[in-house]
């Protein structure tokens, strides 16, 4: 039975390796080199922590008076572009208390699972990618926040997730090589991290010695349909066939999908990223500026990535340099000793995050094209949740009893 699976990220990669491993023929398609998308230049977070969507109440009201600051860590290029504003309204309607409810269990048990697969990766003498099971520190700086992350702890504790707030000297115990200036932190011990460009290259190295065919550079412009099956996938440079079709395409996946009459609403989200081959300074573990928005990741030993913003933007659109100038202007607020100099545009990485209308990824087979299955949608937690997601595309393909229930992230749920 050959496979083809639209896209080379984490999330196709990871499809790729559980697919070979269960016997299919695999081919993995992309419209690029497959060396610097989303699935690279992230902050490397396997992080259970993150069971609230992006879709919630504080998001919409914080974003909103974030709207007019050119550094901020949210941003929405206003427009008159319907898929846009299709996005935005379902956005603001599942922006709800009730729906944050309803994901915390669903993210929480497709993050555990892949962090157990991760550590089944990290087991492997052909997989190497520093991981690095050290937790993770969510520093806030306000009273506001200090009491928002009391009911993070409440939250976290009923989803049986460890989490316990930290006083400033407790953080300095835990970083002893940096000062902080900050009020405390959540701390989440059961979080992990590790360097996505090792990952993806080395995963990249061991499906190609399996077997795995990788097509690059070559961009899906449609597909040869027989009644309710694909039955090949066209391409720019000729078409190929197909026993079933895996549709990871990330941002790119929403024009695709419209061809099975398949509505999934999503934006690119950019985040920027910069990464420090020999930092003069260290951290042990992950951190996040809560109030900023950014993300801090050791890496590889030696390295240090700082990451951050959620720009809504049309894809092509210029990088903005104020909104990294803005990522370093709130890394010296928490770590005043960390002097870092702005880089060159051609140093900093930026990508577009496929953000979902609701905040959980579309995951699952399709009811009108049943050997179609789509895994898209993660927002920032493709890498977290890449290795599950592979593991659950394998079982849709294969149509037997998936790890978890995984209905709430139906790729139909919106409408066909």
């Amino acid at each position: 039975m050959k496979v083809i699976i639209i896209g080379g990220g984490i999330i196709g990669l990871s499809s790729a390796f559980y697919l070979q491993q269960a016997g299919y023929s695999v081919t993995v398609v992309d419209r690029t080199d497959m060396l610097e998308g989303c699935s690279h230049g992230n902050a490397g977070y396997i992080c259970p922590s993150h069971f609230v969507p992006l879709a919630t109440p504080g998001i919409v009201r914080q974003g909103l008076r974030w709207m007019m600051d050119a550094g901020s860590p949210f941003y929405i290029k206003p427009s008159l572009n319907k898929d846009l504003i299709n996005w935005g309204l379902k956005f603001l309607k599942s922006a709800t208390a009730a729906h944050v409810e309803r994901s915390a269990v669903p993210l929480r048990d497709i993050s555990l699972l892949s962090k157990q697969l991760y550590e089944t990766w990290a087991a492997m003498p052909e997989l190497s990618f520093s991981y690095a099971p050290f937790g993770m520190l969510e520093l806030f700086k306000t009273e506001q926040n200090a009491h928002h992350a009391e009911h993070t702890v409440e939250e976290a504790a009923a989803l049986g997730i460890e989490a316990r707030i930290l006083d400033k000297a407790a953080v300095s115990q835990l970083e002893p090589d940096v000062a902080i200036d900050a009020l405390g932190a959540v701390y989440f011990p059961g979080d992990a991290q590790l360097y996505p460009n090792q990952l993806m290259l080395s995963l990249l190295t061991y499906l190609e010695g399996k077997g795995v065919q990788f097509i690059r550079h070559r961009e899906v412009t449609g597909f040869a349909m027989t009644g309710n099956r694909i039955v090949g996938v066209d391409t720019t440079g000729g078409g190929i066939a197909a026993d079933h079709v895996v549709l990871a395409a990330g941002v790119w996946s929403t024009a695709l999908a419209r061809q099975f009459g398949l509505n999934i609403p999503m934006v690119g989200g950019r985040g920027y990223s910069v990464t420090f081959e020999d930092a003069p300074y260290k951290v042990r573990r992950s951190i996040i500026l809560s109030e900023a928005r950014v993300a801090i990741s050791p890496m590889d030993g030696n390295k240090l990535r700082f990451g951050g913003t959620m720009e809504i933007t049309p894809l092509h659109t210029p990088p903005r340099m104020r909104r990294v100038q803005g990522i370093f202007d709130s890394v010296k607020r928490y770590l005043p000793e960390f002097d870092l100099p702005l880089p060159t545009a051609d140093k900093v990485w930026y990508g577009y995050r496929p953000c979902s209308a609701d905040g959980l990824p579309y995951i699952g087979n399709l009811s009108r094209y049943t050997n179609v299955t789509v895994a898209t949608g993660h927002s920032m937690l493709g890498i977290s949740l890449g290795a599950a997601t592979g593991k659950l595309v394998t079982e849709l393909v294969g149509k037997t009893p998936t790890s978890m229930d995984i209905s709430p992230f139906h790729p139909e749920r919106f409408g066909r």
